[in-house]
């Protein structure tokens, strides 16, 4: 697996009953998982298939800017 440093936001979904993973950088690029680690494992998939998917279709992939800042 490749060592992306995309930032990552993980919470708890108690509706879900899981952990979510978002990937603020990549648009719609999220994961979840029963625990902390497999959601984590889980998300670096995904973001590979995502970056994957950009370079098939001939997007931009966004380089990784480290800590976003909010309002």
């Amino acid at each position: 697996m490749e060592n992306y440093k995309y930032e990552l936001i993980i919470y708890w979904s108690k509706q879900d009953n899981s952990y979510v993973v978002e990937v603020p950088e990549l648009s719609g690029c999220m994961a979840d998982g029963k625990t902390y680690n497999e959601a984590i494992k889980n998300v670096e998939g995904v973001i590979k298939e995502w970056i994957d998917t950009a370079k098939q279709l001939g997007r931009n992939i966004p380089m990784p800017k480290g800590r976003l800042k909010y309002a």
